[in-house]
């Protein structure tokens, strides 16, 4: 597992490596929005994560919440600044609109390991008996879009032209509960398969947090 001293590393990296590039570029690229000083200057770029406003001022790359007066997490700035290089280098203006799943992603294979730990498995085994939960949670924390996969599964659009999709599938007698994790195809050309293992942990650690905390306020009822 990274450590921090690891992401403010390549935090420094990734933004030596925007650094002096056309910011409406990296706006039409990436689905962010520029937003003007007073002088009528692009001062920062406004993208969409999670469903929150992430704000990064130009050029200094300073990140906050458009919502909340809080840090963001060095992984996530990381994680946004790689996505937002990705999407200008790749020149990417649409999705492909074919989900695959993990182990299709290149190098995805390398990294089985730690997307199962990080997404897979906590989302089954929070979600593999109340599938229903995961659903309406979802529309709940990202507003989610429905999908026809699986027995019950959503949309969630992490990034502006990065979806992914979670799928369940309800068990039986027979066969347990199976759940997955699936991606635009689109998505490697902006991310690599280590990003993508994090982007999974980052959709799916806030519903299972939610659902443990409605499970305590259960308990504390009774």
């Amino acid at each position: 597992m990274a450590r921090i001293d690891d992401f403010i590393q390549a935090r420094a990296l990734s933004m030596r490596e925007l650094s002096g590039k056309d910011i409406d570029s990296i706006a039409r690229f990436s689905g962010a929005t520029i937003k003007n000083d007073s002088a009528g200057i692009p001062g920062s770029l406004s993208i969409k994560f999670l469903n929150r406003d992430i704000i990064i001022s130009w050029p200094e790359m300073e990140f906050s919440y458009g919502d909340f007066d809080e840090d963001v997490p060095v992984q996530q700035q990381v994680l946004v600044l790689h996505y937002i290089n990705g999407a200008f280098n790749s020149k990417i203006t649409r999705n492909e609109h074919e989900w695959v799943s993990f182990q299709d992603i290149p190098d995805g294979r390398f990294y089985m390991d730690a997307f199962i730990k990080r997404a897979k498995e906590p989302l089954l085994k929070t979600f593999g008996s109340s599938p229903e939960k995961m659903v309406e949670l979802a529309y709940g924390i990202y507003n989610a879009s429905p999908l026809e996969h699986g027995d019950f599964s959503v949309m969630v659009n992490a990034f502006p032209m990065a979806p992914v999709a979670l799928v369940l599938w309800e068990g039986d007698d027979e066969f347990p509960a199976e759940g997955n994790i699936l991606f635009d195809r689109s998505i490697s050309r902006m991310l690599s398969a280590e990003d993508i293992a994090l982007l999974a942990g980052m959709v799916v650690y806030p519903l299972v947090g939610m659902a443990k905390d409605k499970r305590e306020d259960l308990k504390s009822e009774i």
